[in-house]
């Protein structure tokens, strides 16, 4: 029997996060503004179909694969790499306001313009002007200016996943990623479910911290940007 978190994005969409999905027969994608994350069903000839169909001509889906990302007539692979899916478990959750000096502060609609830079300089993954409305985000400032951020992302029955764990590289090794974590997580184990995440298999330096935080890779998956050309396969 599958696990809730295989093929999370496209579980997300049909389950807690389904208000903000778009779809076409076999797949699913968030609205624009959202993000870029897509999926279908099943990793198919009609799923890449549906999934083609839904994003148009020279459409963008940034997809997790199983496995990595085998050429298909009608798409351009335009990046991608190994990723560990980390589950949390049973560790020891530090105190997230152990820092007061931080300036831990709460991020919304009136901070998705500095979000979205931040997000842009240091790449976390696909991140969006709406991104925010996926949950509570919550940020570091220094002389006004947002220096850090992390947040919530996909949600699936039982789990939501930590995102968006961003660092200015003026201000890194500042502890700042822990505590943001540290909070976001307080709040997803008081609703009762399990805080997981994403996060590339080279970033060793982010892999170390989560695990420190009580974060087990659960498996390994692959994640992929594609784009359709006009030539792509469409469900009729």
């Amino acid at each position: 029997m599958a696990h809730i978190l295989d093929n999370i994005i496209w579980r997300a969409l049909t389950t807690r996060q389904s208000e903000f999905a778009e779809a076409c027969g076999q797949a699913r994608r968030f609205q624009r503004e959202i993000t870029s994350l897509t999926a279908f069903e099943e990793d198919s000839d009609r799923g890449y179909a549906a999934l083609a169909n839904l994003v148009g001509p020279q459409g963008t889906a940034a997809l997790f694969l199983g496995a990595p990302y085998e050429s298909r007539a009608g798409w351009d692979f335009i990046a991608g790499a190994p990723m560990l899916e980390m589950v949390y478990s049973n560790g020891a959750l530090p105190n997230g306001q152990s820092n007061p000096a931080s300036g831990m502060v709460e991020l919304g609609p009136q901070d998705s313009a500095e979000m979205l830079a931040l997000a842009t300089l240091t790449k976390p993954g696909p991140f969006g002007t709406r991104t925010h409305e996926l949950g509570s985000y919550v940020g570091i400032r220094s002389e006004g200016k947002l220096v850090a951020m992390a947040g919530e992302r996909l949600k699936v029955p039982g789990y939501t996943e930590v995102s968006a764990v961003c660092t200015h590289p003026e201000h890194t090794s500042k502890g700042y990623a822990r505590v943001l974590m540290t909070e976001i997580m307080r709040r997803i184990r008081e609703r009762g479910e399990t805080p997981m995440l994403h996060v590339r298999a080279d970033n060793s330096r982010a892999v170390q911290l989560y695990e420190r935080l009580g974060f087990r890779v659960r498996k390994e998956m692959h994640f992929a940007v594609l784009r359709t050309s006009e030539s792509a396969d469409v469900v009729r």
